[in-house]
């Protein structure tokens, strides 16, 4: 079966500096499939290109088979990509139905917006805060609006940059578990994520990058079995 996004050779260069090199990735449509390493290893460029924000230097970007790879971030929005980054893009000054409301006014009929906005408030958890302003919600709640607004749209792909960063275990834990509906929804997901806990609950694949390139790629079990791995990345993990 194809796979919904592809890259292949991909390479990125800032001046004499070798970000990202010869990246060869396949993502299975309907899979959860978690990219981790340690710091500079080329995890947020990688994912950069693959919204379009940077340019390869070489390679080629595929999704759903087309060659995306001169497409602007939001003709791959259009094609059904949606990102949420580390840092939560709300309007704060703004309530959390209004920023939910922003997201989705243009998808749905007007007679219908109020009864998906509700749904998507209930999923997130957020129904009782739903009048607060963004602004006031708690960290791990933050997170969960800007995930509910990726999602609004119902992508085919969603990329998420690592969305525990700063919550607590319950949260974490939490957002698994949303992680996990949404793939049982049918919905794709790449995560960045050095949470290895959260990795674990939700992961059916991973790849590994180390200096910019593909490290390993395997079941989480067999990540965590490779030595070569704990030395790189996973034995700090758990000092």
């Amino acid at each position: 079966m194809m796979p919904i996004l592809e890259t292949r050779a991909l390479d990125k260069r800032f001046g004499g500096l070798h970000v990202t090199a010869d990246v060869n990735l396949a993502l299975e449509a309907g899979e959860i499939h978690c990219l981790i390493g340690p710091n500079g290893a080329g995890k947020s460029t990688l994912f950069r290109l693959i919204l379009g924000e940077h340019s390869p230097s070489a390679g080629r970007i595929l999704f759903t088979g087309e060659d995306i790879t001169a497409l602007k971030p939001y003709a791959r929005i259009r094609r059904g990509m949606s990102v949420k980054f580390q840092v939560p893009g709300i309007f704060k000054a703004l309530s959390v139905r209004q920023n939910l409301e922003i997201a989705m006014q243009h998808a749905y009929p007007a007679a219908a917006l109020d009864g998906e906005i509700d749904g998507l408030l209930e999923f997130l958890m957020l129904t009782k805060e739903a009048r607060q302003l963004a602004g006031n919600l708690s960290h791990g709640q933050k997170q969960w609006l800007e995930i509910g607004m990726a999602i609004s749209l119902k992508p085919r792909l969603l990329l998420l940059d690592e969305p525990t960063a700063g919550m607590s275990p319950e949260e974490t834990h939490a957002t698994g578990e949303m992680v996990k509906s949404l793939n049982a929804g049918g919905m794709t997901i790449l995560a960045v994520e050095h949470d290895m806990t959260f990795v674990r609950q939700v992961a059916q694949r991973v790849t590994v990058l180390h200096l910019g390139r593909v490290f390993a790629q395997g079941t989480i079990d067999q990540i965590v079995a490779d030595e070569r791995i704990a030395a790189i990345y996973l034995g700090q993990a758990h000092a």
